[in-house]
């Protein structure tokens, strides 16, 4: 796979970064390039607003996976904390994931939450190693589809666990960890379903979506967990609360403490601990690859993987799960318009003096309103779009797809990834083996010809490459998942430098479902940018992935060469120009 430019000032990018630009935190960049008044003030109120956010998200995640909701807040202070201080990226906000929801409740009723710990602590110690020998530039090449799949199959799996609570049914045993047993242990016991749980949690779950669609600026979900609260404070509604189950939420922070450690332990969750990593690693590359898309920056992912172990131990220490970044509180910490990792640094600040302040007031939170919470949350975090795009998209593409979705549910999360990966390395090797096929009687280099049938040359045109506002791209080889990445992040680079610029495809044999979502994401900022984006010489097949993942006008035009598309764009050019003479004139 290659990606050649038409100028050579793009040169510098093929350079090997230094250990200091691999590694050095976006806080020391951000302070060197100038920090002032103006740049705390925004990042004081992007970080208030994802700490509103955060709250709620931190005690339900915790409560889902079978650890008291201290222990979430403990995660996204001192983890979160941590992961803007060290991190690779300049926006990004650490704590708990509804991701490890199924991890970590299975690792609790395993090994017990010292075993959640431990594991935590030694993930940690993962994910340093993994950043320092620079693993964050493979975790990349994770296909698209194993990503929608295993999110959409935690979806599926969060929602499973809150029936309990969202109904308030009551079991006389334990509630089993494995779908199938838990879905058929629950309609047991479906004859001791609790109404006003179910009011809780259809008045929760109205009022977000209402505040969402009407209000979206507003922080629905801490708006709908204090009106329960509230109402059932004030009506004594016969409901489980926080107070009921674990006694409220502690009021500080406990003092670190090393975790109970034994060889024998060790050995026993180093699987959990595998698996933590891994899932963290991922979640934390994408919240950060995410982030680049909505602000055009660019994270240093090994740095920000150091960042994510230094963070675990950190919340291990202080008895916390899990961390890693996270999608949407990132999300909404740029669009409340953060400017450095200070708004995350500031977020964990904001969340220790919630703790402090407002610890007696989560008492009356009912667990119904928490689990709707998370309801709404894995609804929003499951790629509806993205997994009926890549079921229609192509055969390999939905096999991987569902093989990956069906085997978190109904097995476990690192197999379904382990797998997913694998299915897609073989989709792979077994299309290039086809393309190989096809091209069998193909010199090994291609003659000199002449460029029409005629016999005829057309004469070099140097406006091609001199113009200053327009830059061509060629990219030539198989484009997937394997490329994608690089590729996607050099097209990123350029869309800000010029007004048009042109892709050309007439070189690519193979495009994945990777490589036309990372296409998507640059059409979609060169939207945003107003800049014109071409897309030349892409054979039925090629175009037909790139149509099915949205790059489709206005986003992009197509053209059947690079010389089609450099007319039109002078042509369009020369129309605009030409508008304020005839106003002149008439």
């Amino acid at each position: 796979m290659s990606i050649a430019s038409e100028r050579t000032d793009q040169i510098d990018q093929a350079r090997q970064p230094t250990f200091a630009q691999l590694f050095t935190p976006k806080l020391v960049t951000v302070l060197s390039e100038g920090y002032g008044f103006a740049d705390l003030r925004a990042d004081a109120i992007s970080g208030l607003t994802v700490a509103i956010v955060a709250l709620p998200l931190s005690m339900a995640i915790a409560i889902a996976s079978g650890a008291d909701p201290g222990r979430g807040l403990y995660t996204a202070v001192i983890g979160g904390f941590i992961v803007s201080l060290l991190g690779g990226s300049r926006f990004q906000v650490g704590g708990p994931a509804g991701a490890f929801i199924v991890l970590v409740a299975l690792t609790v009723e395993r090994h017990g939450i010292d075993g959640v710990i431990l594991a935590t602590m030694m993930a940690g110690v993962f994910l340093i190693a993994a950043g320092y020998l620079r693993l964050g530039t493979y975790i990349k090449f994770i296909p698209y589809p194993v990503t929608v799949g295993f999110t959409a199959g935690i979806a599926v799996i969060i929602v499973a666990s809150q029936l309990r609570d969202l109904f308030g049914i009551t079991l006389n045993a334990r509630e089993p960890g494995e779908l199938i047993p838990k879905l058929e242990a629950l309609a047991g016991g479906l004859h001791t379903v609790n109404p006003w749980a179910v009011v809780v949690t259809a008045i929760s779950i109205g009022i977000m979506l209402v505040l969402h669609r009407f209000r979206p600026a507003w922080p629905g979900l801490l708006i709908a967990v204090a009106i329960a609260a509230l109402a059932t404070w004030a009506l004594s509604l016969p409901v489980e609360t926080i107070g009921t189950r674990f006694g409220g939420i502690p009021r500080e922070l406990p003092w670190p403490a090393w975790p109970v450690f034994t060889l024998e332990k060790a050995q026993s969750v180093l699987h959990d601990a595998i698996a933590f990593a891994l899932l963290g690693s991922i979640e934390s590359l994408l919240s950060a690859v995410v982030a680049d898309g909505l602000t055009g920056r660019r994270h240093r992912s090994n740095c920000e993987l150091v960042a994510q172990g230094f963070a675990n131990i950190g919340s291990a220490l202080f008895g916390g799960i899990c961390c890693t970044g996270l999608i949407a509180r990132t999300a909404t910490n740029i669009r409340a318009g953060a400017r450095s990792p200070i708004s995350g640094m500031l977020h964990s600040v904001f969340l220790l003096l919630f703790m402090l302040i407002a610890a007696p007031l989560a008492s009356y939170i009912p667990l119904a309103a928490l689990a709707s919470v998370l309801v709404v949350v894995a609804w929003n975090m499951a790629e509806k779009h993205a997994f009926a795009t890549l079921i229609r998209s192509s055969r390999g593409d939905a096999t991987v797809l569902l093989a990956t979705f069906l085997l978190t549910i109904f097995r476990d999360l690192t197999e379904g990834i382990l797998v997913g990966f694998a299915l897609g390395a073989v989709l792979f090797i077994n299309r290039m083996a086809q393309m190989t096929g096809i091209e069998a009687q193909a010199p090994l280099v291609t003659a000199d010809r002449a460029d029409d049938s005629n016999g005829d040359r057309v004469p070099y045109d140097p406006s091609i490459v001199a113009d200053p506002d327009v830059l061509v791209y060629r990219i030539t080889g198989a484009f997937f998942f394997g490329a994608a990445s690089a590729v996607g992040t050099v097209l990123d680079n350029i869309a800000a430098t010029r007004k048009a610029y042109v892709v050309d495809f007439a070189g690519v044999p193979l495009l994945d479902s990777t490589a036309a979502n990372a296409m998507s994401r640059v059409a979609a900022k060169a939207r945003r940018q107003n800049i014109r984006l071409f897309i030349t010489g892409a054979s039925p097949a090629v175009r037909r992935a790139l149509l099915t993942h949205g790059v489709r006008p206005p986003r992009a035009r197509y053209r059947e060469t690079i010389a089609r598309a450099i007319a039109d764009i002078k042509e369009q050019r020369e129309n605009s120009s030409a508008v304020p003479d005839r106003l002149v004139a008439g």
